[in-house]
């Protein structure tokens, strides 16, 4: 077997093996809070949000897809990171950081005096993020076992929260988004990554898609005002939110 071949089996692989213990649902859906309990489809954990049925996380087992050689052709990761208008002496947390892929280009950029949370759910990923972190050279990496509800950084602690292909996988993304909210400093900013649901081309099971449309009306109910919405990803959204000043 190639080794892409094998680094396509070992993330298919994570994926299924993020089975009952990563998809756990510890209370029942409710409607108030915008959580409905729905039937589980193949890619999902049986629950939605506002509409839209949260996918299954992908194991550590696939972080080596994480870190596949194709992946800046396919995605243009540094694009991204021109987007984000990194700066020194910024803090930064990189949620969902899995094998560190973003984490360790960010460091670099908003060193001097700068720093990333690279957080995680899965102590195996915060686990290699200490590997990551001891091996930057240029900037300061902190690696953080965060939780499900709740990314374990301190109230008013960062400059922006960047999500990868992220948002879409969290178990309780209200809670997760007034927590990230929270660690904001004033004018803070929140970062959506995801594959674009609209574009049928895009090669991503459809859970782990979403529209512009559905970040938004998710992000805003949250004390986040949209910014911006950057075009220049071949097939991701990448769509920027500011902290509101009555949060």
């Amino acid at each position: 077997m190639s080794i892409r071949g094998r680094m396509l089996f070992t993330f298919l692989l994570g994926v299924s093996l993020a089975g009952s213990p990563l998809r756990a649902q510890d209370a029942p859906a409710d409607a108030s809070s915008g959580y409905t309990q729905v039937e589980a489809t193949r890619d999902g954990i049986g629950k939605a949000y506002m509409g839209r049925e949260i996918a299954s996380i992908m194991g550590w087992q696939g972080a080596q897809w994480l870190e596949r050689r194709e992946r800046e052709r396919e995605e243009r990761g540094s694009r991204l990171l021109r987007a984000l208008d990194l700066a020194p002496g910024m803090t930064v947390a990189d949620i969902g950081a899995g094998s560190g892929y973003f984490t360790r280009r960010i460091a670099p950029r908003v060193a001097p005096g700068g720093r990333v949370y690279a957080v995680d759910v899965q102590p195996e990923m915060v686990a290699m993020l200490r590997e990551v972190a001891a091996g930057v050279e240029d900037g300061e990496v902190v690696p953080v076992l965060g939780g499900a509800r709740d990314p374990n950084l301190e109230p008013g602690s960062i400059d922006l929260a960047l999500m990868v292909d992220v948002y879409h996988e969290l178990e309780y993304p209200a809670e997760m988004l007034d927590a990230l909210v929270r660690a904001l400093k004033p004018g803070g900013r929140v970062v959506f990554v995801e594959y674009r649901a609209e574009d049928d081309a895009v090669p991503i099971k459809p859970l782990h898609k979403m529209s512009e449309r559905q970040i938004r009306r998710e992000a805003e109910a949250h004390g986040l005002a949209w910014e911006r919405t950057v075009g220049s990803l071949r097939q991701q959204h990448v769509v920027v939110f500011r902290r509101t000043q009555d949060r």
